[in-house]
Parts: structure tokens; C-alpha cells; sequence
């Protein structure tokens, strides 16, 4: 709970930041293309450094690593706000911001994913992860009118100086957690390049996982460009930064509903069936974005989108973690979030050149056909078809 509690403090602030980067951007460039480049650039760190990431939080003391990460996290979003205050602020500052919260999360992210197997016994796995799932998608239901409305109506700054203090927050949490998030290490380090391949090559000796990892990098690139795209597109309408805040509350909350119903699904339907329904509910929405007249009609769409994402997570998530040994967790969420989050800034930035040059509509159906192709593939695939429900292995 203390995990748990301090990070959804800190998702709350990097949700209303989030919502602030692109706005930010427009105002300062008015350009699609430079508000794609930056999400791109904080996306990154996972493509380059993932997996050397992965291998160090292996060896060592995985809460160090998160509480370190979260300091520098302050550190950093605070100093957009100072920047401000002193005249100082620019694009170039911007994207030094976005890489160093790129570069951190990378860390962060590989060392709460490892510790998890730790904090909670290993039949609670599916519920503490829909129980994060719950966490993200509550917090993004409050963070984007809160994000427009401190945008709006406070300072374009002020917003990142939440976010630092959010991760202030998840520093005191951890803090007080008592639980050693690692078993001891008792084997001898070896070449980082040896023990990278190790968590590599234990990945791709499981097909369902290694298909499991390539299909979240397609989905992420396509589902995670629609976020600068439903931006743009209410804009167009006229909708104000406000505004923009309250469709993506709209939509956040089919993200809630599905974090809600996410254990009982994952209970009563096998593997096979909630993988190929979420892939094909998220695929058939896309397209419908281009009808939608108003923002409004935007958020409910995006709501039928996001009921999928926290149930295909929490079954794939619970899934993967229950089977990789304690001494691979780190290298091997490394990998698999290597392609899974190595997949956004990629999309983003596709979407804003799409934007800036064929326009939003065109571009909203060039990455809805690459969901629908992502659906039938995995409608076949006979490793999805064949998944059980719980892994037969248990880690060692």
C-alpha cells in the first residue's frame, strides 16, 4: 500500500505535466511536429538504455535506485517553473527536461516492475496489478482537466512544479517501506553484456511472452500517437486547454472502468479470449475518431479505448512477472519494455510529421489500419490460442 499510494501521487503529477509538455510546445512553437519530437524524445531512453537498465537494477539495491530516480525527477520538473520565473525558459530546455524524465523513468520503471514479485506474495500478483491499474486510471480521470485548468488559469509552468512535488511524495513513501525489494545476490557479476543476453535470450525462449512483447510495441506505437492526434484534433474544434483537460477526463474513464473490472475478467474468460477482444475493440475505435464532431464525442470514444488498455495490461503484466526467476526480473522487463515503451516516442513522432503534413484525419486512419492488421495477426497467432491462463512454471 505504501508502493502503491506513493505512486499514484507521482502518476497524478506526471498525468498533469504530460497534458502540460504539448501545450507548452504549441505555445511556444505552434508547431504538431516539435510537440511529437519532444514526447519522442522522452521516450527515447528506452530504446538506448533499456537494457543495460535492466541488467544494473539486477545487481543493485532496486529501492536505492527508485528513491535516487525520483530525487533527480524533483529536481528536474522543477526547474521548468524557475526557468520561467526567470525569463529563461526555451524549446532547448524543454527537451533537455523531456530526455532526463525519460532517462530516470527508464530506471525507475525497470526497478518497480522487478520489485513487485517482492513487495506482494505471488498469488496477489493479478490483483496488485489491476490494483495499479486501478491507480493509473483513476489518476488520469483528475490529472487532465487539472492539467488544462493549472495551465489555463494559474501559469503554462505551473504544472511541472506539481509534478515535482509528486515525486517528492513517492520519495517520503518509499522511504518508509520496510521490505527488501530483492532476494540476496549471491552469484559473482559477470560482463554486462553476458548478463543482458541471459535476460534476452530467457525472453525469447518463451513464445508467447516474445509475441506478447512485439504486439504491446505495436499497440503502443499506434494507440500512444492517438493521444497527440485527439489533442490536435480539439483543437481544431476550438476546444481550449481546459477543455482539451475534461475529453481526456472523459476517456479516462473507461480506463477506470477497466482497471475495476480487470480481476473479474481475468478470472471468468481465458488468456486467449481478453487478449484478442481488447486488440480488436482498441483497433475498430481508432477510425471512429474522424466523425466525432466535438471534443466531447472525442473523450467518450476515447473512453470505449481505454476500458481495453488496463485489462490487456494486468493479464499480460501478472502473466509475464509470475514466470521470470527473481534474478531475471530486472533484465527482462528491460527487454520487453525495451519494445513496448521503445515503440511510443516512435509513434508520437510519426504522428506529429502525419499531423504537420497530410493532416489529423488522414493520420488517424493510417494508425487505426495498423491496429486492425495487429488484431488479425494475433486472432491466429497459435501461441495466444493456446495460452493458459496461469503460467505452469513457478520462479525460482
Amino acid at each position: 500500500m505504501l508502493l502503491w499510494s506513493g505512486q499514484a501521487v507521482s502518476t497524478l503529477g506526471s498525468g498533469i505535466s504530460g497534458l502540460a509538455f504539448p501545450l507548452l510546445v504549441l505555445a511556444l512553437t505552434g508547431s504538431p511536429a516539435q510537440a511529437g519530437f519532444v514526447a519522442a524524445v522522452s521516450g527515447l531512453p528506452y530504446l538506448l538504455i533499456s537494457l543495460p537498465a535492466g541488467a544494473l537494477v539486477d545487481r543493485w539495491d532496486r529501492k536505492r535506485v527508485m528513491l535516487v530516480c525520483d530525487t533527480v525527477r524533483a529536481i528536474n520538473m522543477g526547474s521548468v517553473p524557475l526557468a520561467a520565473v526567470l525569463g529563461h525558459l526555451s524549446i532547448a530546455q524543454i527537451y533537455l527536461n523531456s530526455a532526463v524524465e525519460g532517462t530516470f523513468f527508464v530506471f525507475f520503471n525497470v526497478a518497480e516492475v522487478a520489485a513487485l514479485p517482492r513487495v506482494v506474495d505471488r498469488s496477489q500478483i493479478p490483483a496488485a496489478a489491476s490494483q495499479n491499474q486501478a491507480a493509473q486510471a483513476g489518476t488520469a480521470l483528475v490529472s487532465p482537466p487539472l492539467g488544462g485548468f493549472l495551465f489555463q488559469t494559474v501559469s503554462h509552468s505551473f504544472p511541472f512544479m506539481v509534478d515535482a512535488v509528486s515525486y517528492g511524495f513517492s520519495v517520503v513513501s518509499l522511504l518508509f517501506i520496510k521490505t527488501e525489494f530483492q532476494l540476496e545476490r549471491t552469484a559473482e557479476q559477470r560482463r554486462l553484456r553476458v548478463e543482458i543476453r541471459e535476460g534476452v535470450e530467457w525472453l525469447w525462449n518463451q513464445p508467447l511472452i516474445r509475441y506478447m512483447t512485439f504486439l504491446t510495441g505495436g499497440l503502443n506505437f499506434a494507440g500512444n500517437a492517438t493521444f497527440l492526434i485527439l489533442l490536435i484534433l480539439a483543437k481544431q474544434k476550438g476546444a481550449s486547454p481546459a477543455l482539451i483537460g475534461v475529453m481526456f477526463a472523459i476517456a479516462s474513464i473507461g480506463g477506470l472502468v477497466g482497471s475495476l473490472v480487470a480481476p473479474r475478467i481475468q478470472k471468468r474468460f481465458g488468456y486467449a479470449q481478453v487478449i484478442v477482444v481488447c486488440v480488436w475493440i482498441g483497433a475498430l475505435v481508432i477510425p471512429l475518431y474522424t466523425l466525432a464532431p466535438n471534443p466531447f464525442v472525442l473523450g467518450a470514444l476515447g473512453a470505449v479505448g481505454f476500458l481495453t488498455a488496463p485489462i490487456y495490461n494486468a493479464v499480460q503484466f501478472s502473466y509475464r512477472v509470475s514466470l521470470i526467476p527473481d534474478g531475471l526480473q530486472g533484465r527482462v522487463n528491460s527487454a520487453v519494455r525495451m519494445v513496448g515503451y521503445g515503440a511510443i516516442p516512435l509513434g508520437t513522432a510519426l504522428a506529429g510529421v502525419l499531423i504537420q503534413s497530410i493532416g489529423a484525419v488522414p493520420a488517424v486512419l493510417v494508425f487505426g489500419a495498423m491496429e486492425i492488421v495487429l488484431a488479425v495477426i494475433t486472432s491466429v497467432n497459435p501461441h495466444i490460442r493456446a495460452a493458459r491462463s496461469v503460467p505452469d512454471t513457478v520462479p525460482v
